[in-house]
């Protein structure tokens, strides 16, 4: 009974220990918080801008993900300076193809966009990101 008691009371306060933890010096990920806004040549509004967080390698020349609701392939990613440049394939909601490219304004910020064509039209997504910490499990 007690120790059932001591359990239960052991688990939270271990993921709270855990939570409070400060991040390693040599977590292997940087932790990027991330805006897209989409662009329809032509339409009267944008939709909202999507806010996300991820988890990528320091080293990553990879974009960032793609919002929900798509899934993306990217492909010929080359780095030339502080610019990184890719083409993607997206299926999902709306089939796309596209180009992108990011700049890394900083080392803790980058900016870019990625001009797709589905459907006929052209929509241009505006990405902004900057780093808000160090993470595990990177991704890319």
């Amino acid at each position: 009974m007690i120790k059932s008691r001591l359990n239960r009371l052991l688990a939270p306060t271990s993921l709270l220990l855990i939570a409070l933890t400060p991040a390693r010096a040599d977590a292997p990920g940087v932790l990027w918080q991330s805006t897209s806004q989409m662009v329809m040549e032509g339409m009267p509004f944008s939709p909202r801008p999507n806010t996300m967080k991820f988890c990528a390698a320091a080293d990553s020349n990879n974009p960032p993900p793609p919002p929900p609701g798509q899934s993306c392939t990217v492909s010929n990613t080359q780095r030339n300076g502080n610019k990184v440049t890719w083409d993607t394939q997206c299926t999902g909601e709306m089939e796309m193809t596209g180009h992108g490219e990011m700049t890394y304004d900083t080392p803790d910020s980058f900016t870019g966009e990625i001009n797709f064509t589905a459907e006929g039209m052209t929509i241009t997504t505006r990405l902004s990101g900057k780093k808000i910490g160090e993470c595990d499990n990177p991704i890319g």
